[in-house]
C-alpha cells in the first residue's frame, strides 16, 4: 500500500510542479512589465494597472481561481471544455495573474530603492537609459529583492493546492482521494513530506543564490 500511495503522490507531484514552473516561467516577467506600468508618468496607463494590482491582491486567490474557471461558462462562453488540459490552464491563467501582480509590487519597490545618484552616474557616463538600467539598475535590485521574492515562490509551492477546487489533479488532490477509495488518511499528511522537501530544497537554493549575489554590499 505504501509504494502505492507514493506513486499516486508522485503522480501528483508532478501536476503540483507542472503548474509551479509555468507559473514562475510566465509572472515573473510579466510582473516586470506590470511595475513598470504602474510606475509610468502617464496615468492612463499608471491608474488601470495599480487597480488591476488593488483588486488582485485584495481579493482571494481561490475567488480568482473560481471566477476565471466557472465565469465563462456563467456567461454562456464555455472556452475551458471538460478536459483536464482546460482545467490546468484555467488555474494556470489564474497563477500567473495573481503571482505576476504580486512580484510587480517587490519589482516596484526594489526599482524606486535604488538611489538616484545611480542613475546620475550613468548618464555621466553617456549611457542611455535603457542601458543604465539594464546595466546598472537591474542587477543591484536583483540582490535586493531575493529575499521577499523567494518568500512568494516558496509561497507559491504550498498555493498550488488550491487548484484542486477545480479539478486539477494536484499532489493533495491524489493524497485526498485515498480516503473515499481506501478510507484511509495518512496519505493525505504524507503530501506534506514532499511539500517541506521542495520547500526546502528552494529555500537552500535562494540561499546559495543570496550568497553569490553578496558581492553586489
Amino acid at each position: 500500500m505504501f509504494s502505492t500511495v507514493t506513486m499516486s503522490l508522485f503522480m501528483g507531484f508532478l501536476a503540483t510542479l507542472r503548474l509551479f514552473v509555468l507559473t514562475l516561467v510566465f509572472s515573473l516577467p510579466l510582473g516586470l512589465f506590470i511595475s513598470f506600468g504602474s510606475m509610468s508618468r502617464f496615468s492612463v496607463i499608471r491608474l488601470p494597472v495599480k487597480f488591476l494590482i488593488w483588486i488582485i491582491r485584495g481579493t482571494p486567490l481561490l475567488l480568482q481561481l473560481l471566477i476565471i474557471y466557472y465565469g465563462p461558462g456563467i456567461m454562456g462562453h464555455n472556452i475551458w471544455g471538460s478536459k483536464d488540459g482546460g482545467r490546468f490552464l484555467a488555474a494556470l491563467i489564474a497563477f500567473v495573474i495573481n503571482y505576476a501582480c504580486y512580484f510587480s509590487e517587490i519589482y516596484r519597490g526594489g526599482i524606486q530603492s535604488i538611489p538616484v545618484g545611480q542613475y546620475e552616474a550613468g548618464q555621466v557616463l553617456g549611457m542611455t537609459k535603457r542601458q543604465i538600467f539594464w546595466k546598472i539598475i537591474l542587477l543591484q535590485v536583483i540582490k535586493r529583492i531575493v529575499p521577499p521574492i523567494s518568500n512568494e515562490i516558496i509561497t507559491l509551492v504550498k498555493d498550488t493546492s488550491l487548484a484542486r477546487v477545480i479539478a486539477v489533479y494536484e499532489i493533495i488532490w491524489n493524497g485526498q482521494s485515498f480516503i473515499k477509495s481506501a478510507g484511509i488518511v495518512w496519505p493525505l499528511f504524507y503530501t506534506g513530506v514532499f511539500y517541506l522537501i521542495f520547500s526546502g530544497l528552494l529555500t537552500l537554493l535562494f540561499r546559495y543564490i543570496e550568497k553569490r549575489l553578496s558581492y553586489f554590499r
